[in-house]
Formats: structure tokens, sequence, C-alpha cells
């Protein structure tokens, strides 16, 4: 089982690696949502912002109004955001559960 240290670290690599991607290419047009992460297993959950195809203000604890809920155990968390688990994958098998609209849920994955 991963520590809140690792969790935290994982949701921060995939931050930076939207960034660079944004960088990369023009911003994709997707509105602002507020996402969170819930790692049932440290029973705890990770909140951030999504702008212009980047993740902000990442941080332990739940925002409110939250327009996408992930939930997956912390080495899921870990397996998807270094690759080794790909989100199809883990969704389909029912490790990762996503609570979203399906425009949100597309937007999402264009960006994974």
């Amino acid at each position: 089982m991963a520590d809140r240290l690792q969790c935290e670290a994982a949701l921060r690599a995939l931050a930076d690696r939207l960034d660079e991607l944004t960088r990369e290419r023009r911003p994709p047009r997707t509105p602002d949502r507020v996402i969170v992460c819930r790692i049932p297993d440290l029973r705890t959950t990770f909140s951030g912002q999504l702008r212009d195809g980047c993740l902000r203000d990442i941080g332990e604890g739940e925002l409110p109004g939250a327009q996408i809920t992930l939930t997956l155990s912390s080495d899921d968390l870990l397996a998807v955001t270094d690759g080794t688990l790909s989100v199809t994958t883990a969704w389909a098998s029912g490790r990762l559960k996503v609570d979203a609209s399906v425009r949100d849920l597309l937007r999402v994955r264009s960006l994974l």
C-alpha cells in the first residue's frame, strides 16, 4: 500500500505532465472543473482545480462542488499515474470509479 506522500507526489507528477503537454500544444478547450480523488485504503482525499488543461492547487482534503470524482486505491493511483495501468483498464475492471458527466469524462480522458 502506498502512503499519502507517494499519492500526492503521483498527482503532482500528473499535473507536471499536463503542464508540459499544454506548453507543447494549444491548451484544450475545457471548462474549469474541481477534481476530487478519493483513496479509501488511506482514508484520504485529494482535490485540485482543472484549468486550461492544467491541474492546479492540489491538496489533501475534499473541495466542495466537485464535478469529477475519482475513487481508487493508493497502489492503483500510482500505477495509473506512472503508466503501468491504463485508465481504461482500471475503469473497466472496477479498480477506478469515476463520478462525472459523460461530457466531463470524455474531456478528462482526452487529457490523459
